[in-house]
């Protein structure tokens, strides 16, 4: 009579487990945690993928912006959620720059998360005060080598993308400058505008209306080509530092053991959203380039990017503690 309960029991507890893996995803909000403050990049593309996967999925996708230590609070957040789907990351560059650049970091960017969708891919945009003096990249060079010292630059936070592109900057150029790190892209776009700082390397979403506002003056930018929203505009590498190239992606990752039938869920119903003619125009207008692809494509670039990035910090000599 022991056996046949025992039996029994395991009959339910399969049927339970298969009822609950059968029920439809979302059947409640998603929460879509970001590592910076309104006002960023991060937040800004955040706020469109959840716009689209909200629409997609027939459920609330809430932003949950967790800023901090440069991405990587929320990260370490995201680490230990459920792996239920219900707690996604929207990411970028950080996720993979934080391990090398922490003494202490608590996740593994690539065995504890499960990827996604790669959403975009930012170039980012070197931009500076209207009242600072050089109008272009071969000005600012000169300016900083008769000036070694003097020239304030801002990022958004000890160990963000737009810290570790401006210490490559600096160092490929070999020039003296002074970094103020804020907190987010946001507070240093107000004290760029106000003169506070002089210049900064920081994503080309927030700084790019800004620019066309005339409040900011826009000399180069860090891809690999011009910009279509500012084509104006060279590159840092054919202004006059060859070999700079820096180009920041933003994507969706799931803490580790999320259910693959729904992360193929959430990268079917971006690539649909990331084909469609409104979406491409809208990320164009706000300098960003839709990405899309698979899951896998997406796990592979991670894996590169964590390797790449290891190199810049170690060469940059950054280190936050």
């Amino acid at each position: 009579m022991k056996m046949h309960a025992i039996a029994f029991l395991a009959v339910i507890a399969v049927s339970l487990t298969a009822n609950i893996s059968a029920q439809p995803y979302p059947t409640k909000p998603v929460r879509l945690v970001v590592g910076f403050p309104p006002g960023g990049a991060a937040d800004i593309l955040a706020r469109v993928a959840a716009q689209q996967l909200s629409l997609a999925l027939k459920e609330q996708v809430v932003v949950d912006n967790r800023g901090g230590a440069g991405g990587l609070v929320a990260t370490e957040i995201a680490a230990r959620a459920a792996a239920d789907g219900y707690t996604l990351l929207f990411t970028s560059i950080p996720h993979v720059i934080n391990p090398h650049l922490y003494r202490k970091v608590s996740y593994d960017a690539v065995k504890d998360f499960d990827a996604a969708i790669q959403f975009v891919a930012v170039p980012l945009l070197l931009a500076s005060s209207t009242g600072f003096a050089p109008r272009t990249v071969p000005e600012l060079l000169a300016y900083a080598k008769s000036h070694p010292g003097q020239i304030n630059y801002a990022s958004a936070g000890s160990g963000s993308s737009s810290h570790l592109a401006m210490e490559l900057f600096r160092s490929m150029a070999k020039i003296e400058i002074n970094h103020i790190p804020y907190k987010g892209t946001g507070p240093l776009i107000t004290d760029l505008i106000a003169g506070q700082v002089s210049v900064t390397i920081a994503s080309a979403v927030p700084l790019i209306p800004q620019v066309r506002a005339g409040k900011l003056r826009g000399l180069a930018v860090t891809g690999n080509k011009r910009a279509g929203a500012l084509p104006e505009l060279p590159t840092i590498a054919e202004a006059g530092v060859p070999g700079y190239e820096v180009i920041n992606w933003f994507g969706v990752v799931a803490p580790a053991g999320t259910p693959q039938a729904i992360t193929a869920r959430i990268n079917a119903e971006l690539n649909k959203a990331l084909a469609t003619r409104a979406l491409i125009d809208s990320l164009h207008a706000q300098g960003a380039d839709p990405a899309g692809g698979s899951a896998v494509e997406f796990a592979a670039m991670i894996r590169r990017d964590l390797s790449k990035w290891e190199r810049v910090v170690r060469e940059s000599g950054a280190r936050v503690d």
